[in-house]
């Protein structure tokens, strides 16, 4: 029987939605009439096609006290998703978060009210997380749990989770973190906009299964990630040591005491999840890690930040980019004073079946270049990224992928290189911010 868990504490937050375009004369009661104008001013030359815009809460000096929500309204009056995000879990809202379209060197003002009633708009984000804490047990939803380093499934044998850890998806694309001691990271292939169902990776028993490597009308699993840790997974380099966090499914202790994974937010504009790995222990030293993921809605990317406490100076952050499926180069590219990508374009999905782009793009003030791990091994199969690394310092960048069933256009790596290229210039593109006091 598995060690009973705070399986089901639930992690502090609060997604608060805005409401339906459809419901707003009908559901929703204005605290204010006449709320604050926002201005957002992009400076750059590039058209932005859903943009993400945070505001902290700390610059809505109008914000209200009270349990309201936001409602934003575009110059010609539509509604405009968003949302309000507990960040650190203090019960209190941080960030409000939308995207928007903004034209180059242009600049629009949106209206922010206050209303008494959230209604959803439509599931844009979604993450899925699933638990069952012994292998008689069926799978129940969850939006925190902690695994402990004696409970890998080859150990304990089940697998105690619904696609081995948490996925996450937007309209264009999802993906997975394998939280049962790998911590790799892999891509769901999406052909639809609509979320993907909450059964994927359950079966009709209720039991965990591997029922995602079959094409489903939403998608598949399509990244062979074996001993690397997939598209956007961390490592460190210690010295000249390669240092897994975490184990391979060979092992039978994971050198991680505890990783204690939660959902921060999940919403139609943003979701927000993060894992804290407690005790990682290679070469003898001992490291507390954070990761923090979101995703939003219009990109084949999620965000994730990395941060490292207890450093020693010697080390360097490895971010992971899988060449299991492809003999082809990497290619890299500089787009400007922010960015680094690296990049491949190859038949590199499961039995090198569907054309498939796959890149990272990384802060140009932290990199230092690429490697390639070695051909076996517990990190293996993979490009690495090198980037400096500083204590209590998070490290952000983007991982993304382009499956040609989700865009016929991927098929050509000239088409997914060009739209990396726009990603990056869309991250890179700043938004000034005014609020009217």
């Amino acid at each position: 029987m598995r060690f009973q868990r705070n399986r089901y504490r639930m992690s502090k937050r609060i997604t608060l939605l805005a409401c339906l375009l459809g419901c707003l004369t009908s559901c929703q009661s204005e605290k204010d009439s006449g709320g604050q104008e926002v201005t957002l001013t992009n400076t750059s030359s590039v058209n932005l096609v859903e943009k993400a815009i945070s505001i902290k809460r700390g610059e809505l000096t109008g914000a209200p006290d009270g349990e309201l929500y936001p409602l934003v309204l575009s110059q010609r009056g539509d509604t405009i998703p968003a949302q309000l995000d507990d960040l650190d879990g203090d019960n209190k809202w941080d960030e409000l978060f939308f995207v928007k379209d903004l034209p180059a060197n242009g600049e629009e003002t949106v209206h922010l009210k206050w209303i008494d009633t959230p209604v959803n708009f439509e599931k844009r984000t979604s993450v899925r997380f699933g638990v069952r804490s012994s292998v008689e047990g069926k799978v129940q939803p969850a939006t925190s749990d902690t695994f402990y380093a004696h409970e890998l499934p080859g150990v304990m044998g089940y697998q105690p989770y619904q696609t081995d850890g948490p996925s996450w998806e937007n309209d264009k694309v999802g993906f997975r973190h394998y939280l049962d001691g790998r911590n790799s990271k892999d891509v769901f292939g999406k052909k639809v906009s609509y979320m993907s169902p909450d059964s994927v990776g359950i079966n009709q028993e209720g039991v965990t299964e591997d029922n995602y490597h079959v094409m489903e009308a939403w998608g598949r699993d399509i990244l062979s990630v074996g001993n690397s840790v997939g598209i956007g997974g961390i490592a460190l380099m210690i010295g000249d040591t390669l240092a897994r966090l975490g184990v391979t499914q060979a092992d039978s202790l994971n050198n991680v005491d505890s990783t204690f994974f939660q959902i921060l937010s999940e919403g139609p504009a943003r979701s927000v999840i993060n894992y804290q790995y407690h005790n990682w222990k290679p070469l003898n030293r001992n490291y507390e890690v954070e990761e923090t993921t979101s995703i939003w809605p219009g990109m084949y990317a999620y965000k994730n930040s990395a941060r490292f406490s207890h450093l020693q100076g010697d080390e360097t952050l490895l971010i992971g980019l899988v060449n299991s499926e492809t003999q082809q180069p990497l290619t890299e590219i500089a787009t400007d004073d922010k960015y680094v990508i690296l990049l491949t374009h190859d038949k590199q999905s499961y039995n090198k079946e569907w054309w498939l782009g796959l890149a990272l793009i990384l802060p140009k003030e932290a990199y230092r270049g690429y490697m390639k791990a070695p051909e076996t091994g517990s990190l293996s199969k993979s490009y690495l990224a090198k980037l400096k690394v500083e204590k209590d310092k998070p490290v952000e960048y983007y991982a993304v992928a382009g499956w040609e069933l989700s865009d016929e256009g991927f098929r050509n790596p000239a088409y997914f290189q060009e739209y990396v290229r726009s990603l990056a210039k869309k991250l890179s593109a700043e938004v000034k911010i005014t609020v009217e006091e």
